[in-house]
């Protein structure tokens, strides 16, 4: 059985072109398979192998200073679903392309996937306020599968997203707006950038999808979470599901 780790963190890189040499070694030694992006802003890596050679690169990361708090979301697949092994140093682990969408001094607020869970089965969230979730996702990736009566937008690149959501943030501002994307590291850049930009009333899903999936399941979730390797799409049970015929 292969173990799948995604994980990501920001956190201040001294040295990114370094740092991405030694995991690169590392996971070379250890036969690992997929794609880590290091850059002065932090580290995001998708890797599948052994237990113990997965869990060994973590370990390495989380050896840098500022990356103890590494966070990892696992699943298990039959084959590896990674074709090669790449690292690349990057000037930002996810494209955005806006300054100070940089969460390496604070964060924004975010809702645990237990307490979203609830919000969804109450309409509103516990103050109240109705609830609406907002996609940050390229329009591919929704055509897998999304929250039931989610916002979604129709963007091919993650850059785009705020211009994509300006027609729409007067009609938020009622609401409870929480931030949602595969793993959250999406939501760790729009989110800080939007509430910065008044956009207060906006969290993010604290792991994102693949974090729902782990702590609560497919409750208010309709189809499958698109993954970025060969297996297309994970099911709330973190196992591979066929990929849809969708036009989105």
């Amino acid at each position: 059985m292969i173990l799948n780790v995604a994980a990501y963190h920001f956190a201040p890189v001294a040295d990114p072109d370094a740092l991405a040499d030694r995991i690169r070694a590392q996971a070379e030694a250890l036969d690992l398979r997929g794609t880590v992006l290091v850059a002065p802003e932090g580290v995001n890596l998708f890797l599948a192998g052994t237990d113990d050679g997965v869990h060994a690169v973590l370990a390495l990361v989380r050896d840098e200073p500022g990356f103890e708090a590494l966070q990892a979301k696992f699943s298990h697949s039959d084959d590896v679903p990674f074709a090669r092994l790449k690292v690349k140093r990057k000037n930002e682990i996810i494209a955005f392309r806006r300054d100070g969408a940089v969460p390496l001094d604070e964060r924004a607020p975010a809702v645990s996937p237990p307490d979203l869970a609830r919000w969804i089965e109450q309409g509103h969230d516990d103050t109240g306020r109705r609830l609406v979730l907002l996609d940050t996702r390229n329009r591919e990736e929704v055509g897998h599968g999304t929250f039931a009566g989610a916002l979604t937008l129709p963007i091919d690149n993650f850059v785009d997203l705020p211009e994509a959501l300006a027609p729409h943030r007067e009609s938020l501002a009622d609401a409870t707006v929480v931030s949602f994307c595969t793993g959250g590291i999406r939501c760790e850049k729009a989110a800080l950038w939007l509430r910065a930009d008044g956009m207060d009333n906006l969290l993010q899903l604290d792991g994102g999808i693949l974090g729902y999936f782990e702590q609560v399941g497919g409750l208010g979730y309709e189809g499958g979470c698109f993954v970025f390797d060969e297996r297309v799409a994970l099911d709330p049970g973190l196992k591979p599901v066929a990929a849809p015929h969708a036009d989105a």
